[in-house]
């Protein structure tokens, strides 16, 4: 499951890095690095993917953990078996719960908020010596 999803948001995001954690390392099994169309840097999704028939509570804060080490600002868990009360998908303790036929829209929509968030602190950045500049010329005799 873990390549195929990997495989998924390749094709999916050709402008991000998807990257497996290696086997071996403690963490989830990808990272994904968002970037804008210009290819400013946005944010971090970490993928978990789980192929079983049950699910497991202990799921959600193990990947809350790699999402705090990795300092993602999402975390995304798809599994075949989910918990009782989510049918598609569900955002649980800052975690998104889905299945695979909704992982990749869910993909979508949350990586377009990252880059937009991304987009809005880049513009942010230098604001107040933009502003002085502007001011000055302004007010200057030019």
């Amino acid at each position: 499951m873990e390549l195929q999803l990997q495989q998924l948001l390749c094709n999916a995001f050709p402008e991000d890095q998807i990257e497996p954690v290696p086997k071996g390392v403690a963490g989830a099994d990808l990272i994904q690095r968002v970037s804008s169309r210009t290819g400013n840097p946005c944010g971090t999704i970490v993928w978990e993917s789980k192929r079983t028939k049950s699910w497991s509570d202990s799921w959600v804060q193990k990947l809350k953990d790699d999402q705090r080490v990795l300092k993602a600002e999402m975390a995304i868990l798809v599994s075949d078996a989910l918990p009782r009360d989510c049918e598609n998908f569900k955002h649980v303790s800052g975690v998104w719960i889905t299945n695979s036929q909704c992982a990749l829209s869910l993909a979508f929509a949350l990586r377009s908020q990252l880059i937009e968030v991304g987009m809005t602190k880049l513009a942010a950045v230098g604001k107040n010596e933009k502003m002085e500049i502007l001011y000055r010329y302004l007010s200057g005799s030019e």
